[in-house]
């Protein structure tokens, strides 16, 4: 039996404090369950609300890609700058720092390599092994107008319900063919599309006309692909120009580990996106940190 006689007694109700909750600010994820907005919290960052993802998953259809030959010695030293690591399984398995504390992003679809159709993707990853690596998303791809477009597409609603039945988030990817346009128009489409079904959050192209329209067409937040490498000047103005127009942030690759200087470019994407700084002066701090 417990000493009752030496239990304080209870006074500190604060009755003059109303109960608060803190809300969750992510765009349209107010009304998730309580695990997944802690796992989209280990993604974008509570201060901003935005997100460095460092997709390094490209080896699932491309193989060893430039840049990604040897993850552990390219990859590993950038991993304390991102927000968030975006890679398959194999990687996390085998390569990654179980020491890594931040959100891991688990590619969950594949099946054909770049000598096929594309699009012929099946669901890779079961929601136990995503649960099994601590994942705080699985990611999968959407091949809107794509040859097995409806596929795809229950790929990534079969694996929303079994994340809502987990708590793990999904995040759709729109992929483009060679056949399709990168225009807003499609981007609107597309985007809606995997928010309507279920993802999350949804990564897309940037483009250079109307990207407003389609962050403020998707009711959940958008990170745009870096694509292919571009001058370092470039791809921090698509960064900024993204995120000054409603993107929650990137999930950038090539321009990052294939760049000159990986860690003083990751570390310039981390200004323009969480601090919204200017291009050009980006550029300069890139260049800064280069020269050390």
């Amino acid at each position: 039996m417990a000493d009752t006689d030496s239990i304080p007694e209870t006074k500190e109700f604060h009755l003059g404090i109303p109960q608060t909750a803190e809300p969750f600010p992510l765009k349209g994820c107010h009304h998730l369950d309580w695990g997944m907005k802690n796992r989209l919290s280990h993604i974008f960052s509570p201060k901003s609300g935005r997100t460095v993802m460092l997709a390094v998953d490209h080896g699932y259809f491309m193989g060893p890609t430039s840049g990604l030959e040897r993850i552990d010695v390219t990859i590993n030293p950038l991993l304390g700058y991102a927000d968030t690591l975006m890679c398959t399984r194999g990687v996390l398995r085998s390569i990654t720092p179980p020491t890594f504390n931040k959100g891991v992003v688990l590619r969950a679809s594949g099946g054909p390599s770049i000598l096929k159709e594309l699009s012929d993707e099946n669901i890779a990853v079961s929601i136990e092994d995503a649960l099994r690596l601590n994942a705080a998303a699985v990611a999968v791809q959407v091949f809107i107008g794509g040859e097995f477009e409806t596929r795809s597409i229950h790929n990534m609603t079969r694996l929303v319900d079994e994340g809502n039945r987990y708590g793990v988030p999904v995040l759709g990817v729109t992929a483009v063919g060679k056949q399709l346009v990168r225009d807003a128009k499609y981007m609107r489409l597309a985007t809606r599309m995997c928010a309507e079904l279920g993802a999350a959050y949804v990564k897309t192209y940037f483009v250079s006309e109307g990207f407003e329209t389609v962050t403020a067409g998707c009711p959940v937040p958008i990170v745009i692909a870096g694509g292919k490498k571009m001058p370092e000047a470039e791809a921090l103005t698509m960064a900024f120009q993204a995120v000054d127009q409603g993107a929650a942030g990137v999930d950038m690759g090539r321009n990052i580990f294939q760049s000159e200087a990986p860690i003083a470019m990751i570390q310039a994407v981390r200004k323009v996106v969480h601090e919204h700084m200017p291009p050009n002066e980006a550029y300069e701090y890139y260049r800064s940190l280069k020269a050390k």
